[in-house]
């Protein structure tokens, strides 16, 4: 019985030069595993945000040409592995850096500071005026550092009532155990001044023009 012949890696198969997605998604680590080294090209910063399309339209016929298959079946086989894969990883990737996200964002929403921002603003009669009371805050964005005692934190809270929404801008410090509101405005949407929720007076926009000093 005669042996299989090899497929000509010259010839590109009917069916097999199609998208790629596993050298879309992979890109370089693709590429070295199906040897082709063009791949790394997705290394190079700027290429690389064009050069993973090449792949993937390109990189079927390359990966035919440039590793030994003994079948087309073969070659489908494994890059539909790789293409697995790419999900896979991307995936994970994407839960991740989604977790990670989330798990920072509870932290800052469990935080003193983010409490005392949001009382605040319940008890400032000019806040719940224009929000409708009570004011409710989402997600906060900034950060939050303590040293023992002290600390300092820089944060903006979106919030929202039963009128509108807004953001609450936090400047705050940390001294003997104590947070101290250095700045904390509520801007609403839709209007150009802030209110002042440390002293429940409005903030007037800054002119156009104005110099800061």
């Amino acid at each position: 019985m005669s042996a299989r012949p090899t497929p000509d890696p010259a010839v590109v198969p009917p069916g097999v030069d199609r998208w790629n997605w596993g050298a879309f998604l992979l890109n370089w680590i693709w590429g070295i595993g199906n040897n082709t080294w063009i791949a790394l090209l997705a290394l190079v910063p700027f290429v690389n945000l064009v050069w993973i399309f090449v792949l993937g339209a390109k990189g079927s016929a390359w990966a035919w040409r440039n590793k030994s298959w003994q079948s087309v079946e073969e070659f489908r086989r494994v890059q539909r592995n790789w293409a697995i894969a790419g999900v896979a990883v991307w995936l994970t990737l994407i839960v991740v850096i989604g977790g990670t996200f989330y798990g920072i964002a509870s932290l800052l929403k469990g935080s003193d500071v983010y409490r005392g921002a949001l009382e605040r603003a319940n008890a400032t009669s000019a806040a719940t005026e224009a929000l409708g009371a009570p004011v409710e805050g989402g997600f906060p964005m900034g950060s939050i550092n303590i040293s023992g005692p002290s600390g300092e934190a820089e944060l903006s809270i979106p919030v929202h009532g039963s009128r509108a929404k807004g953001t609450i801008y936090v400047e705050a410090t940390r001294a003997m155990g104590r947070w101290q509101y250095d700045r904390l405005e509520l801007e609403v949407e839709g209007r150009d001044e802030r209110i002042d929720l440390n002293s429940g007076r409005a903030i007037p926009a800054p002119s156009p023009g104005a110099v800061h000093a």
